[in-house]
């Protein structure tokens, strides 16, 4: 019986980026190999837009993407665009639709994204590993020789796939990390993103209003979202400030714009069209009424509109438009949807994802230091990330 040809790739992780790396290595007549410590392929796909699948975004471009580097992302993105993905999904059967802003999801499910990928992955050959840990990862005269479970198995090129430490509890580790720094690749430390911010001090009266939920503009620093933002018992969510929660650091206030369009004098003009009406009653009418009465209890009050001079009613419109929370913290990798940060792009090929200093060695996915936004970028990344690695190989 004739051996089976040595592997020419070890990917290491089943995510997006991983499976779609494995099958365009090996729909090239690549023999690869892919490796999960995960009893199934595909965990953080399956959970991903409610059950969905947000598998891409039609309005991807570099500049919804974090990086030290903000332009390393611009030549995978180019390469494998949004239309590439979906014309793979509609090839595949799958009805989708747009909801908001760009994003795409499945009609029905995320499982028909994984069996997408499985399917290509099988067209491809390709052969894949689950329920096994990795030991060890080594690297001599040229191959990479991984450990894992009882085998071990060697191939001239290891791409890391195993994303960051957000969402703990499905397995996510920091190993990308550990392995990146084996092999001479610096790190950015990693952080959470995409996460609920939480509150404390005085600013606690807000979590009061738990499941109250309102659309803002959302601010922190240069970065500014309009969505929707939700009060929890711990803090602020929503997809307004999970957005900006990926810019934000310890020690810094966001600004949330209660009210966005309305004109500075807003206030003035209700007092003088109503000057008997309250305040608490001209803010209930335009935002949620628990959240009204929260903001009243921490605006100078007066009681009736005409109580208040008309700079002060403009004082006050400014700061329901630029209303200052100081998060305490984030809700952490348990609760965040991706990293931001993570294996440098410094040592990283723009265009094959290629760690420039050690041949065969390749990164791709959230294991890099490159974020998307909330809403489809992070897998157009994977696709795009996973594209060029699998091209390369």
């Amino acid at each position: 019986m004739t051996p089976p040809a040595p592997y020419d790739a070890i990917i290491l992780g089943a995510g997006a980026a991983g499976l779609f790396c494995a099958q365009v290595a090996g729909q090239r007549g690549r023999r690869v190999l892919l490796i999960d410590h995960a009893d199934a392929v595909g965990k953080k796909i399956l959970i991903s837009g409610g059950g969905r699948c947000n598998f891409t975004n039609i309005g991807t471009t570099p500049a919804q993407f974090i990086s030290a580097n903000p332009h390393f992302a611009k030549s995978a993105l180019s390469r494998y665009a949004p239309a590439d993905f979906i014309a793979l999904v509609e090839a595949h059967g799958i009805a989708w639709h747009e909801k908001t802003l760009g994003q795409l999801f499945c009609d029905g499910s995320a499982k028909q994204v994984v069996n997408l990928l499985l399917d290509e992955c099988a067209k491809g050959q390709v052969d894949i590993a689950l329920g096994s840990a990795i030991r060890s990862v080594e690297h001599a005269d040229g191959r990479f020789r991984v450990a894992f479970g009882d085998r071990i198995e060697t191939a001239p090129a290891l791409v890391i796939a195993t994303g960051g430490p957000s969402i703990p509890q499905m397995g996510a580790t920091g190993f990308a990390y550990d392995l990146a720094r084996q092999f001479g690749l610096k790190v950015v430390e990693p952080r959470p993103a995409l996460v609920p911010l939480t509150l404390g001090g005085d600013e606690t009266l807000f979590q009061t209003l738990s499941g109250v939920a309102t659309e803002v503009v959302a601010r922190c620093g240069k970065a500014v979202f309009k969505e929707a933002a939700l009060f929890t018992h711990r803090g602020l969510s929503g997809p307004a400030i999970l957005q900006v929660s990926s810019y934000w650091r310890h020690g810094e206030a966001i600004g949330i714009d209660f009210l966005p369009g309305r004109p500075r004098d807003w206030l003035v003009a209700a007092k003088r069209a109503g000057p008997k009406v309250s305040l608490r009653n001209s803010l209930a009418s335009v935002l949620p009424l628990r959240l009204a009465d929260t903001l009243t209890e921490k605006l100078p009050f007066g009681g009736a509109l005409l109580t208040y001079t008309d700079r002060e009613l403009t004082d006050i419109a400014a700061r329901l438009a630029d209303w200052r929370f100081m998060p305490n913290g984030s809700e952490g990798f348990a609760k965040a949807e991706v990293t931001v940060g993570g294996i440098s792009t410094d040592g990283l090929s723009s265009q094959t994802m290629a760690a420039r200093k050690l041949p065969g060695l390749y990164a791709i996915g959230e294991a890099v230091d490159v974020t998307g936004w909330l809403g489809g970028y992070n897998f157009q990344w994977a696709w795009a990330s996973g594209n060029a690695a699998g091209l390369a190989i």
